[in-house]
């Protein structure tokens, strides 16, 4: 058999040199790990009523704050109270979520790696 060429310095990765890509991989991950603690101390807010429930949520999805409007507290009709802080709390995560991927993004280029985002 035949000697194969595995490109540049015999790597076999086509002339990639392995433990540069692995210094890389290890550099891009310290980078969104810094990333995700910055985030975590980030705060997005949501709100729904016409800002009569606010719920903020940082970049870790927890919520940190919820503001309810007095006005909003009628003992007769608790499913609309109920209905407007899930709305909040739906929007603040979502607006979490989308400042989440914005930035990790940043690190992988668009690609979605699995127990990253």
């Amino acid at each position: 058999m035949g000697k194969r060429n595995f490109g540049a310095g015999g790597s076999g990765f086509g002339g990639i040199d392995p433990h540069e890509m692995m210094k890389q991989a290890q550099k891009m991950q310290g980078d969104m790990q810094r990333t995700q603690e910055e985030l975590n101390k980030k705060i997005v807010k949501g709100t729904a009523g016409g800002e009569m429930v606010v719920a903020f949520v940082n970049g870790a999805r927890e919520i940190v704050k919820l503001q309810i409007n007095p006005e909003m507290v009628d003992p007769d009709d608790v499913d609309v109270l109920e209905d407007t802080i899930m709305l909040a709390i739906n929007q603040a995560m979502e607006k979490a979520n989308k400042m989440i991927n914005t930035e990790m993004n940043k690190h992988t280029g668009g690609m979605n790696l699995p127990g990253i985002l």
